[in-house]
């Protein structure tokens, strides 16, 4: 999995190339959705993409984990943590992918 990584950049390039707005529109654009996307995490409210996935804001509450070098009992505060669940349609299409170039199964077959 040599794969590249997708940048603001590389999101802001394909909505201009595939929309056809200007290169600073297609920047704009970008960055509201990133924005709104944001903001409604913070707010602790789910965000659900069709065919992609939801993003959702999760509590965790106070718990005792140990420090693995010495045994130690310590408190892990309370906090939220953000979790993102894909949609079935994007798990097929990465499977799918995953079949298609030739790679090793998800059983690592």
């Amino acid at each position: 999995m040599g794969g590249k990584t997708v940048t603001r950049a590389d999101l802001c390039e394909a909505v201009y190339k595939t929309v056809g707005l200007s290169r600073t529109e297609s920047a704009q654009l970008v960055e509201l959705v990133i924005e709104e996307i944001c903001a409604s995490i913070e707010r602790g409210d789910p965000v659900k993409l069709s065919s992609f996935g939801s993003f959702i804001v999760r509590s965790k509450s106070e718990r005792v984990g140990r420090n693995p070098k010495t045994g130690e009992e310590v408190p892990i505060s309370p906090r939220r943590v953000m979790v993102f669940k894909p949609s079935n349609v994007l798990k097929q299409k990465v499977n799918e992918g995953l079949l298609d170039s030739g790679g090793a199964t998800p059983d690592g077959g």
